[in-house]
C-alpha cells in the first residue's frame, strides 16, 4: 500500500535566502563584467622666484594651479597629447594640493594602467607649459617632481569584494522582507464588545431601566434540597 506523502512546508525563512543569493550572483557578476580602474599618479612642484620668495606664497600659488589644473584651459591642450577626449579627460583626471607643500598631484585613471598614466602626465606637461607662460606675471615656476608611472595593481573593487558586498546587500533585504511578512502574518487582538447603556428619550443614560433590567435577568438558585436521615 502506498503511503501519501505530506506536503512539505517551504521554510519561512525562504526570502533571507532567496536575496542572499540573488544579492550574490549579481555583485559577483557585475565583478566579472565591469572594466577594472587603474590610477596613476604625477607630481608638480610650484616655486616662487620672487624677490623675498615665501615659502607660504608658493603653496598658496600651487593651491591656485592646482584649481586650473582640471579646468578647459589645461585640458584642450592635454587632450592631443593623451589621445583621448575632452570629456574623458575630465572624467578621468584630478588634481589635489597639500595645505603644507607647494606641491599638486595629478592622477589619471582608466581601464588600462599605460593610459592611466598618458593620461597624468599629459595635463601635468600642458599644466607645466600653462603656468610658465604665465611666470612673469605669477612669479612662479611649475617644474615636474615625478612623472606618473602605470600601476601594477587595479584601484577599483575585485569581484570577490563585489560578491561579498553583494550578498550582504541581499541578506539586509532578504531581512526586510522576512519582517514585513513576519508582521503582517501577525492574529489580530480580541475584541472587546461593550454593551450599549440604556438611554432615555433625550440620549441621556437611563440608570432606572438598567435597576429594572437587572431585576428581570434570572438568579442562579442558592437553595439545596434537604436530605432525610434514616431512623
Amino acid at each position: 500500500m502506498a503511503w501519501a506523502r505530506a506536503p512539505r512546508r517551504v521554510p519561512f525563512w525562504w526570502p533571507l535566502a532567496l536575496c542572499g543569493v540573488a544579492g550574490a550572483l549579481l555583485g559577483g557578476g557585475y565583478g566579472l563584467l565591469a572594466d577594472r580602474e587603474y590610477a596613476a599618479s604625477g607630481y608638480v612642484v610650484v616655486r616662487d622666484t620672487g624677490e623675498g620668495a615665501d615659502p607660504a606664497a608658493a603653496v598658496g600659488l600651487a593651491q591656485a594651479f592646482g584649481r586650473i589644473a582640471t579646468g578647459d584651459a589645461v585640458l584642450t591642450t592635454a587632450q592631443t597629447d593623451a589621445g583621448v577626449s575632452l570629456d574623458r579627460l575630465r572624467d578621468g583626471v584630478r588634481a589635489s594640493t597639500s595645505p603644507d607643500a607647494p606641491m599638486i598631484e595629478i592622477t589619471g585613471t582608466a581601464p588600462r594602467a599605460a593610459r592611466a598614466a598618458e593620461m597624468a602626465n599629459a595635463v601635468t606637461r600642458a599644466l607645466i607649459a600653462y603656468g610658465n607662460d604665465a611666470a612673469d606675471s605669477t612669479g612662479a615656476r611649475l617644474t615636474v617632481f615625478a612623472e606618473a608611472q602605470p600601476s601594477a595593481a587595479p584601484v577599483s573593487a575585485a569581484p570577490l569584494v563585489r560578491l561579498a558586498v553583494g550578498l550582504v546587500a541581499g541578506l539586509l533585504v532578504g531581512l526586510l522582507v522576512l519582517l514585513v511578512r513576519t508582521n503582517a502574518g501577525d492574529p489580530p487582538g480580541p475584541v472587546t464588545t461593550v454593551p450599549a447603556q440604556p438611554r432615555d428619550q433625550s440620549g441621556r443614560h437611563d440608570p432606572s431601566e438598567e435597576r429594572e433590567r437587572e431585576r428581570a435577568a434570572p438568579r442562579p438558585r442558592t437553595d439545596r434540597p434537604m436530605s432525610g436521615r434514616p431512623g
